[in-house]
């Protein structure tokens, strides 16, 4: 105090209230973490006990292993791509329609939910889900296919081997090291299916790394199956949605599919004058309960089989056989739903009208780019493997910034006007 008495209120003291406000601040998020941590299941990913990262580094303040990658992922250049990324309709043809960015921001909604609910690491699963598609081409399957197509002779292309190829190699962040430098569990998560051959050479580069398990025949974390079908409860509902706003889905027809159909009849039951209310909340709440339904399967489904096996730690589940999915009912009507989206929806006329255009777009760019490499960023035409050069930096750009390349190096305009 001074010498009236007051509290001394200067610089030094503003520093040393900071200070302690910081230090105040760490230990509480530090005191959550450890929390969160206590509450997993023996089975869960410990953050505490990672196998590590390619590059040593030091451990994290005030977050885990896993809330790290989910921050590097998050800042990430490829993370914020995702949002003029294709998910089923191209991104110039509304802004309503789902990208790879909302895409992947249910899917990690809905794997921490049911991630909470088994107890299982909540912050990997956010981790690996919104990393899942960070490889993804722009037009989506389209871009991947014909990317595909292009590199046949130069060692193919594959969307999970490249998100993987994104975060270990491509994202350029750090002085010390290529890749965001993630921890082994995400990456494992990342890659979500790979090839014999493939992963025979990832394992020659990483001995016992991400692609033993394709190797050996064991599994991935409990988080990473978890995440596998999120993703899949995610967008089938989602295309549901976009299809019936674009038109191209009666929700009436979709509604005689026994997943649907048993959730629509119970929304009206309950709510009988969303029948004749117009606009969409008939479908709204149909989707709803139809996505509480399979979260609440898959939990109960997981619960029950870990329950019974009763893994030790994370690494006895790995060599358990798949613990985590749905009942056998609600599997059978999830392939079923999925089987009628893929001939009402991704096959339908103007879809494939669109992405059969998305799949000259890329094939045009590849061989432009492979004859005049001097049109490659700079960074992509000084490498040695042009081909794979080119196949990184198309299956990098967003879907209108594709279009643009395209038009400037053919002088062809494919889709009419794209906001720029």
């Amino acid at each position: 105090m001074s010498r009236d008495g007051a509290t001394p209120s200067g610089p030094a003291t503003a520093v040393a209230r900071t200070t302690v406000a910081g230090r105040a601040a760490d230990a509480a998020v530090a005191g959550a973490a450890a929390s969160s941590v206590a509450a997993l299941a023996p089975w869960a990913s410990d953050p505490a006990r990672s196998r590590g990262r390619r590059h040593p580094a030091p451990p994290p303040d005030a977050r885990s292993e896993h809330q790290r990658d989910r921050d590097r992922i998050v800042h990430s250049s490829a993370f914020r791509r995702l949002v003029y990324k294709t998910q089923v309709f191209v991104n110039h043809e509304g802004d309503l329609y789902r990208t790879r960015l909302t895409h992947s921001l249910e899917v990690a909604q809905l794997g921490r939910s049911m991630a909470r609910a088994l107890r299982l690491n909540e912050d990997l699963v956010e981790a690996i889900a919104l990393a899942h598609d960070l490889g993804h081409t722009p037009f989506g399957h389209a871009g991947q296919d014909a990317l595909d197509d292009c590199m046949a002779a130069h060692g193919g292309f594959e969307h999970n081997l490249q998100s993987l190829r994104v975060v270990d190699t491509l994202e350029q962040r750090y002085p010390a090291h290529d890749g965001l430098n993630l921890s082994f569990e995400t990456r494992e998560g990342i890659l979500k299916r790979c090839p014999r051959a493939v992963a025979q050479r990832l394992d020659a580069v990483e001995p016992g790394g991400v692609a033993r398990r394709f190797l050996d025949g064991t599994q991935p974390s409990l988080e990473a199956q978890l995440v596998n079908l999120a993703d899949e409860i995610a967008y089938n509902a989602h295309d549901i949605d976009d299809g019936v706003r674009a038109g191209l889905l009666d929700f009436e027809r979709v509604a005689e599919l026994p997943l649907v159909g048993r959730f629509r009849d119970e929304a009206l039951a309950e709510h009988p004058t969303l029948a004749g209310r117009p606009g969409r909340l008939l479908l709204f709440e149909t989707l709803r309960r139809m996505l509480a339904a399979q979260v609440g399967d898959l939990v109960a489904t997981t619960a029950a089989r870990v329950e019974a096996v009763a893994p030790a730690d994370a690494d006895a589940a790995r060599h358990a056989a798949p613990l985590v999915g749905a009942s056998d009912a609600m599997r059978s009507a999830g392939a079923e739903l999925k089987r009628y989206l893929f001939g009402a929806l991704y096959r339908h006329p103007q879809v494939t009208a669109s992405t059969d255009r998305a799949r000259e777009v890329v094939r045009e760019l590849f061989a432009a780019y492979l004859r005049t490499p001097h049109e490659l960023a700079a960074e992509y035409a000084a490498r040695a493997d042009l081909p794979r050069a080119v196949a990184d930096y198309i299956a990098g750009m967003t879907d209108r910034f594709a279009l643009r390349e395209h038009e400037r190096l053919t002088g062809r305009r494919v889709f009419g006007d794209v906001a720029g």
